[in-house]
């Protein structure tokens, strides 16, 4: 028998849950989209204009979260969290708190205490929970961090990680630009695709970190200089501009004893280059399934989690070290770890 499809609750109907719809309509033999809760009746229309024309009859949508998990009770399987950024922790943890398993938008939470909040309710409902970073989700970030893992470029030196966009100008009037509700700017955004992939690929905990923020006179940060040193000495610069032309791309090399891998923030290509004078070369992966196949090949125990709320708290860790250090003027600051740290 053919399995059942996965009984989803999409919490949330922007801009970036239309695009991730587009996507899991191509997977209705392993997707049924039961219900979605979205506040907003302009972005409920605008998702159910999608179901219809990929020739689906739109899900029915109740606004509130706690009523929609007590009227589904048993009728769902798992939730795809795409909402503002300082309501994933409540939503995450009600959903595993009713059972569901969680696939929830970059960045995790606001915050490292709310980071390893989902961690403990993770572990206590025994429920999946993966953050949708296509770039630890991407084939090519994957095989990039095994072939560094392996040792077949030698003792990884440095890496240099830039993301722009024309954020700024382009999330005027937005959530994105409301401190309370993002978190933050540019960097803590787009660029959260730029602070995970790279501590993915460096496999270890950034130990010291200096940052420079500039809001150009908005309410969040725009642009972001960091320099960052890792528990084994290597170091890593990253770049975030968010006020470039219109455009939207990124570019991270990790440079090793050996040869220098090149990357981006999200897993957009891997090539290898062992001498200067020849171009980098690509590496062969398959093909990226996008965040939502990748969460159902999880779920069904094809593939570990490349992306578990581990990896939100080493981001979270990372990004209140570059506001603290960023509040002192661009004065070093140590990550903290541990409570104890």
């Amino acid at each position: 028998m053919a399995p059942q499809p996965v009984r989803t609750v999409m919490i949330g109907c922007g801009g970036m849950a239309r695009y991730h719809l587009r996507r899991m309509h191509e997977l209705r033999d392993s997707t049924q989209i039961v219900a979605v809760c979205e506040p907003s009746s302009s972005a409920y229309d605008a998702a159910a204009a999608l179901f219809e024309q990929a020739g689906v009859v739109p899900p029915p949508n109740e606004p509130d979260l706690e009523k929609l998990l007590a009227d589904y009770r048993g009728k769902l399987d798992a939730a795809f969290i795409i909402t503002p950024h300082v309501y994933h922790h409540n939503q995450a943890q009600a959903c595993m708190e009713a059972g569901l398993d969680v696939l929830l938008e970059k960045p995790m939470v606001m915050n490292a205490d709310e980071a390893r909040s989902l961690i403990e309710t993770r572990d206590r409902t025994k429920r999946l929970l993966v953050v949708a970073f296509p770039g630890s989700l991407s084939p090519n970030v994957r095989t990039a961090v095994a072939l560094l893992r392996s040792g077949a470029f030698g003792r990884l030196l440095t890496i240099s990680g830039v993301v722009w966009q024309n954020w700024g100008p382009m999330t005027v009037g937005t959530w994105r630009q409301q401190p309370e509700l993002s978190g933050g700017g540019f960097l803590f955004d787009t660029g959260a695709h730029l602070l995970n992939t790279v501590v993915d690929l460096a496999g270890e905990e950034v130990a010291e970190v200096a940052a420079y923020l500039d809001n150009r006179g908005r309410p969040v940060e725009t642009l972001g200089a960091v320099i960052a040193r890792l528990r084994s000495g290597a170091l890593i610069t990253l770049h975030a501009c968010g006020e470039a032309i219109p455009s939207c791309h990124s570019d991270v090399r990790v440079f090793c004893e050996r040869a220098i891998l090149y990357t981006g923030v999200w897993g957009e290509r891997l090539e290898v280059q062992y001498h200067g004078d020849k171009p980098p070369a690509a590496i062969p992966v398959p093909e990226s399934r996008g965040v939502w196949e990748q969460f159902l090949a999880v779920r069904a125990g094809k593939q570990e989690n490349p992306c578990p709320p581990e990896v939100g708290l080493r981001m979270a860790q990372l990004w209140d070290a570059i506001k603290a250090s960023a509040a002192q003027g661009g004065t070093p600051v140590h990550v903290r770890l541990r409570d104890t740290d």
